[in-house]
């Protein structure tokens, strides 16, 4: 999950190519090449791109937010990648790979010549050591857990080891990788930046600071980094990626308040404004044909959700969770963000495999939530509490949630709070009666219906510091969810989606959640840049692909 959210479109989601024979990758630089547009691409030029915040670290293995992924992924590849602009997987740094029939083994063959922005040549050895170290709980990486279906993942997150027993070098340019358990979501878990290739001669060097001063083998390099004002990326001439990037520059400038980079871009000072159009001006640029022409917007994978703590009085009733499905107005709450999401029926986003076009959900009907609350034993209501994060529209949206949840009786007490305190208070012990999630809300890590299971419905993020906060915990479903994910023939996937769909029925059936919306990604770029919507509006590269965007006219 990306933990501050700001996420980019997703397209058509994918099936996971596994199996015996090897997966081909594409030729060099034709990633997003079949866009008719793509062959206008014009090499050149440098843009400057603004956020109001600063990059906490550019190191792969422990930055994660919708802010540092693009620019980490334009620093870093990985074994595996998407293509530009979709979800889907292909070979990057490997050149190929194959699965064992029982899906345990995973071999992949490495592209020759690749280099780091040293100038040293990368191997199966980087490779290794990247993994280890991403484990490795020195590194105190927030993807760990991705990796515990390697062999020997427990005794190296435990201190006990050093290296992975299941990352084997076979030679220079092969690496093998055994599993303890059949993984149907792996290859997209070594597409994360948790996975990016590091040389191990430049995290030596610079230790802590790696992340102010990164070396992968990128599309860019880094030039400088003046922090809390700009950072500077360049073109890697030596990018095994013929003919990317295109742009000789990006400058990214820090400390720029929405409203100002907006009047910026507008003065043409300005190329792409990072954070996004503020709300308070939403509907004067769209309804501007000039700007709203430079505007690009798409879909999540992304839901925005209620949770009830399943654990405490009223809501270990589902019937009380189900009355409160049914109270909750989703269509007058998306109003409140000008229409920026579509209505949510279930946990999965639209264009996520097993997402159930067919199923309904719960419909908006306040009288028949009264009466199964009623029979529930509450028909006078109860009183509980919210918790929202404390910054606009999320304030805005908890009231909305009130007003709706007063007309069955229920009186709700909001708790607006900083982020991080609605996080710790929704991953305690015991939780809190009830969360708004937006500012918070799941974002996929990875295109893979069970990154939004295990992570905020399994029975392990009901732990303490988990992000389950509805401390929902059904353990035939984890059960089931657990036969779908070893399920890894590429005949099969359709078998497996099946699953997953039937394991999100039964989450609704006990309704631990009231999903509320999908939300869009909105980008704004000047007149200037060139490429097509799918490359500012990138499901993985959040929130621009750089490597593939590109300046008009560039003199």
């Amino acid at each position: 999950m990306k933990k501050a959210f700001y996420a980019g479109v997703a397209t058509l989601a994918i099936g996971i190519a596994l199996g015996a024979m090897p997966a081909k990758a594409q030729s060099s630089g034709d990633k997003g090449a079949t866009d008719a547009s793509a062959t206008k691409a014009q090499d050149g030029g440098a843009i400057t791109v603004t956020f109001n915040n600063d990059v906490a670290t550019l190191d792969p293995a422990i930055g994660y937010d919708w802010q540092n992924w693009s620019m980490i992924k334009s620093l870093f590849d990985g074994l595996m990648g998407y293509k530009a602009g979709t979800t889907e997987l292909e070979p990057d740094l490997a050149e190929s790979y194959t699965v064992s029939d029982d899906g345990k083994t995973y071999t992949f063959k490495l592209r020759d010549g690749v280099k780091f922005h040293n100038g040293r040549t990368m191997t199966a050895d980087d490779v290794q050591y990247s993994l280890d170290r991403v484990v490795d709980p020195k590194t105190k990486s927030p993807g760990a857990g991705f990796f515990s279906s390697i062999a020997g993942y427990q005794d190296v997150a435990d201190g006990k080891a050093e290296h992975l027993k299941g990352v084997k070098v076979v030679d220079p340019h092969t690496v093998e990788i055994d599993l303890d358990e059949p993984d149907a979501a792996f290859l997209h878990k070594m597409a994360l930046n948790f996975a990016f290739v590091v040389p191990k001669e430049a995290v030596e060097k610079y230790g802590d600071d790696f992340g102010k001063n990164p070396v992968g083998t990128g599309a860019f390099k880094m030039k400088n980094w003046s922090l809390g004002q700009q950072l500077v990326f360049v073109k890697n001439d030596d990018y095994f990626r013929k003919g990317l990037p295109h742009l000789d520059q990006i400058t990214f400038q820090f400390g720029q308040e929405p409203i100002v980079a907006l009047l910026r871009l507008q003065r043409g000072e300005v190329d792409i404004a990072g954070d996004g159009i503020p709300p308070a001006k939403f509907l004067e640029v769209m309804n501007d044909p000039k700007q709203k022409k430079e505007v690009v917007s798409g879909d999540q994978l992304q839901t925005g959700y209620i949770t009830m703590n399943t654990t405490e009085k009223p809501f270990d009733d589902v019937k009380v969770r189900k009355a409160v499905n049914m109270a909750i107005n989703k269509r007058r709450i998306i109003q409140i963000i000008n229409g920026r999401a579509t209505p949510a029926s279930q946990p999965l986003p639209p264009l996520m495999p097993a997402y159930d076009k067919s199923y309904e959900g719960y419909k908006y009907d306040p009288e028949a939530a009264k009466k199964m609350l009623a029979d529930a034993g509450h028909p006078d209501g109860f009183e509980t509490q919210l918790y929202v994060y404390n910054t606009d529209p999320q304030p805005r949206i908890a009231q909305a949630i009130q007003q709706d949840l007063s007309k069955i009786g229920i009186k709700v007490d909001i708790k607006s709070l900083a982020q991080a305190n609605v996080i710790s208070a929704g991953g305690s012990k015991d939780g809190v009666p009830m969360i708004w999630s937006g500012g918070m809300a799941w974002i996929a890590d990875y295109p893979d219906p069970s990154n939004f299971y295990w992570p905020i419905l399994g029975c392990s993020g009901a732990a303490e510091g988990g992000w389950n906060w509805a401390k929902y915990c059904n353990e035939d479903l984890d059960a089931e969810a657990a036969k779908a994910d070893a399920i890894v023939a590429p005949g099969k996937q359709q078998q497996r989606y099946d699953m997953w769909k039937d394991v999100y029925h039964k989450v609704m059936d006990d309704a631990p959640w009231v999903p509320v919306f999908h939300e869009k990604r909105y980008t704004i770029k000047s007149d200037r840049m060139g490429g097509p919507d799918k490359f500012y509006a990138d499901p993985i590269n959040i929130p621009v692909n750089y490597d593939h965007v590109w300046v008009k006219n560039v003199q």
